[in-house]
């Protein structure tokens, strides 16, 4: 609805957020209860993550084409938004939508801020839409929409040999907006006009967190994260654990998702020595059996990449080194291998894995003569599977294979499936 301007209310409840969630919810709330029929809501993951082009418009400086909101000259004092800390006093539970028209901000972001908390205890999120500005640059007006606003632009997937499975429809033209004005006496920004009709479902405002507009992690969190990654300890585990301290999944400001995203980002920032010695640590610990894998041109480079790689305690694939290489020949593959020893401070390992390339065998001869040069399990059984033809031998050779069998245990196994199938030459 569109809400009169002009009518003075009393200031809104200040009471804590906490406080409020104990009157409304009043029942405990668990992240199992969480059906598919809320999460469908939150599409926004499979949208493009590239911000939607803000629309600038310039006018001049007498130009506003907005009255203040109230009759009276100054803003009322008990609406005055200057800092997070204000936000953060507000219950927004208890504000009704006429209430909201009479608070001004000393700043745009602030002002964004406190509509994006707003959205989240109405069940969506909010984002930066249209800007006005004046001639000489000064910004005059800025909205605030709902993340449902517009509609998806066209593509070109399905047309032609460009076929795609459409993703799920996210915006609806949903008219629900907030806009500020700047009043140039006194420097403050006031809300000049004000919806709250949306044309969509709303989301259950404890599953606003979902949303990608509410999402962020504390200082806190990612402390306590990178400390216990140090500790071997998963991401989905550190998840759980991050919940039950806040009383819920429902309580997080964040997703799994949010994790891997903020480690992968702090990866990136670390200079290329110290992640080098990162895994290098990783290699001192966990490269007694290396895995020496290329993969043949299946790159824009078209050149084969190198991935050495182990296994850490928790049975987790764990990334020594990668490299790209202009060939496959024996000469290449010794000077890839005597690289990397010097890189990891001249550990060999004790067992090398390959695919049973040649001129990897030729090359781990050379630069680790110590090291048993074992053949991949995955190449084994597949090899197996197409030269046998049976069912029920590649089933046995699998389990000799990958079970964790002491060595007579294994012997007296493998000769019992080389009889029953008569497999013996």
């Amino acid at each position: 609805m569109l809400l009169p301007l002009h009518k003075t209310l009393p200031p809104p409840s200040r009471k804590t957020l906490p406080q409020r969630l104990e009157e409304v919810i009043g029942q405990e709330f668990s992240h199992e209860e969480v059906t598919s029929e809320h999460i469908s809501y939150d599409q926004d993951e499979q949208e493009e993550d590239m911000e939607k082009e803000v629309d600038v418009d310039y006018m001049d400086e007498d130009d506003t084409n907005v009255k203040p909101m109230f009759d009276y000259h100054g803003f009322d004092e008990g609406y005055n938004i200057d800092s997070l800390e204000d936000i953060g006093m507000i219950e927004f539970w208890n504000i009704r939508d006429e209430e909201v028209c009479h608070f001004h901000f000393s700043d745009v972001d602030i002002a964004f801020e406190f509509y994006n908390r707003y959205a989240r205890t109405r069940g969506f999120s909010a984002q930066k839409n249209r800007t006005r500005k004046s001639r000489a640059g000064v910004l005059k007006l800025k909205n605030f929409v709902c993340h449902r606003e517009g509609f998806r632009l066209q593509n070109n997937h399905g047309i032609g040999n460009f076929k795609r499975k459409p993703t799920p429809e996210t915006r609806y033209g949903c008219s629900a907006m907030m806009e500020i004005c700047l009043d140039a006496p006194s420097g403050r920004w006031f809300i000049s006009y004000f919806s709250d009709e949306h044309n969509h479902p709303l989301l259950d405002p404890r599953l606003t967190g979902l949303l990608r507009g509410h999402r962020f992690m504390f200082e806190a969190d990612i402390g306590h994260m990178i400390n216990m990654k140090k500790g071997w300890i998963s991401v989905g585990q550190i998840y759980r654990v991050l919940a039950n301290q806040v009383g819920g999944y429902e309580y997080l400001s964040f997703t799994q998702r949010d994790m891997y995203n903020k480690l992968a980002k702090q990866r990136r920032q670390l200079p290329g020595d110290v992640y080098a010695a990162l895994n290098s640590a990783d290699y001192s610990l966990f490269g007694d059996v290396l895995a020496f894998d290329a993969t043949y041109k299946r790159n824009k480079y078209m050149c084969p990449l190198v991935i050495f790689s182990g296994v850490n305690r928790h049975n987790q694939t764990i990334i020594f080194a990668a490299t790209l290489i202009c060939d496959e020949e024996k000469h290449t593959y010794r000077w890839l291998l005597q690289q990397l020893k010097v890189v990891m401070n001249g550990k060999s390992p004790v067992s090398v894995i390959t695919d049973g390339d040649l001129s990897m065998k030729f090359a781990i001869e050379k630069v680790f003569p110590n090291a048993h040069h074992r053949l991949c399990a995955w190449h084994l059984i597949r090899n197996a599977k197409n030269n046998i033809g049976k069912s029920q031998f590649t089933s046995m050779f699998k389990k000799c294979m990958l079970g964790d069998f002491e060595i007579d245990v294994f012997r007296q196994k493998w000769f019992e499936m080389v009889e029953e199938f008569g497999v013996e030459n």
